[in-house]
């Protein structure tokens, strides 16, 4: 591993050192190379259509619109 200097206002420092441990990581260096991943290889976003019909499968689970892969397959015909 590579050691590196970089310069961060004190305002931003302060934020680093109120969320590192917060979120989960065990040290600053952790979070800020996980945030450097996430600047060099960007999570994939969904795109609207994607929002969309997962909202509509959530409202369709939650008025039980919904059956089972065995219920699915049974009505398609289909083996596993």
């Amino acid at each position: 591993m590579e050691k590196i200097n970089v310069r961060v206002p004190s305002s931003l420092l302060e934020q680093i050192d109120e969320e590192w441990e917060r979120r989960g990581y065990s040290s600053k260096s952790e979070a800020i190379r996980d945030a450097l991943r996430d600047w060099v290889n960007p999570p994939m976003t969904l795109s609207e259509e994607t929002v969309q019909d997962l909202e509509t499968s959530r409202k369709q689970a939650a008025q039980d619109e919904t059956v089972t892969a065995e219920e699915a397959r049974e009505r398609l015909g289909l083996d596993d």
